[in-house]
């Protein structure tokens, strides 16, 4: 038995590197092509993977008076960090109250957002738009007009951590309410303390949407650059007849997009996989 372990281990080892090369190997080529000159190696893909000559030329263009990446960085920044903080706050207080209250239509609601939930965001587009554009955040108004988006049917993802929610116990509540405390003293103070791994899940979840967002990015700053995100920012260039000059500067570009997301669930996978873990135990 233990030597058809260790042969069944063997196989699977093998086939975890090989769809582990088969998966980094796209961000190996753009981090190789990032750092490909495009002054001394002009054109834009080539058939060799090694630059012949490293350069920090494309890196130094995205921080250049005459590239704007900075400005759209920062834009994506700004709307991925409060989308977090508010979508956060909205699904763990929705998920609470859905976990520890009674009351009548509880679950009518719940089952209310969970088929909502199953529809595409991309039915609503053009009710959308012309919403947001009755209120002026569309294109110069579009950093507030997507946080509105990303924050306003947050609660709907509630399932997961309503889930963990449900793992603690609910003597925790009753000590404290016996003891004086408000429900809001005991979500603050007793339950989020206990919840770290989903407050982190959901907080991950949470920033992740808007900080790769494309559709809805494009679709409502439209015509402004001023107001684009990164990822929409970077297809316009691909869209230029410059296409071979502005590749490696793409390339350098997704590098930038993809450290401060890979340095997060990094340092925070131990809470993400137990938060998922821990959610899918009780629905």
């Amino acid at each position: 038995m233990r030597l058809k372990a260790k042969i069944s281990n063997f196989f699977t080892y093998i086939l975890l590197i090989i769809i582990s090369i088969v998966w980094l190997t796209p961000f190996v080529c753009l981090a190789l092509q990032s750092f490909r000159s495009y002054i001394l190696e002009p054109g834009g893909m080539v058939n060799y993977l090694l630059p012949k000559t490293f350069s920090l030329d494309s890196y130094k263009f995205l921080f250049s008076e005459e590239c704007r990446f900075v400005q759209w960085y920062i834009n994506t920044v700004v709307i991925a960090v409060f989308v977090t903080i508010i979508s956060t706050m909205v699904v763990l207080c929705t998920s609470y109250v859905l976990s520890r209250m009674r009351f009548k239509g509880r679950r009518a609601l719940m089952n209310l957002m969970l088929v909502l939930g199953m529809f595409p965001g991309f039915l609503t587009m053009i009710c959308l738009y012309f919403l947001l554009k009755q209120w002026g955040l569309t294109q110069a108004g579009a950093i507030p007009g997507l946080i509105l988006l990303g924050t306003a049917c947050s609660a709907m993802g509630y399932y997961v951590c309503k889930g963990y929610f449900d793992t603690i116990p609910k003597s925790l509540d009753e000590a404290a309410r016996i003891d004086g405390a408000n429900r809001a003293q005991v979500f603050f103070i007793m339950l989020l303390p206990l919840s770290k791994p989903i407050v982190i899940y959901t907080a991950l979840v949470a920033f992740m949407a808007p900080w790769c967002d494309y559709i809805m990015a494009s679709y409502v700053a439209f015509g402004h650059s001023d107001s684009y995100n990164v990822a929409v920012a970077m297809q316009r260039w691909v869209w230029t007849g410059d296409y071979q000059g502005y590749f490696t500067r793409f390339c350098a570009g997704g590098m930038l997009v993809a450290i401060p997301i890979t340095i997060l669930f990094m340092c925070l996978q131990k809470y993400y996989v137990e938060g998922v873990t821990g959610g899918a135990v009780k629905g």
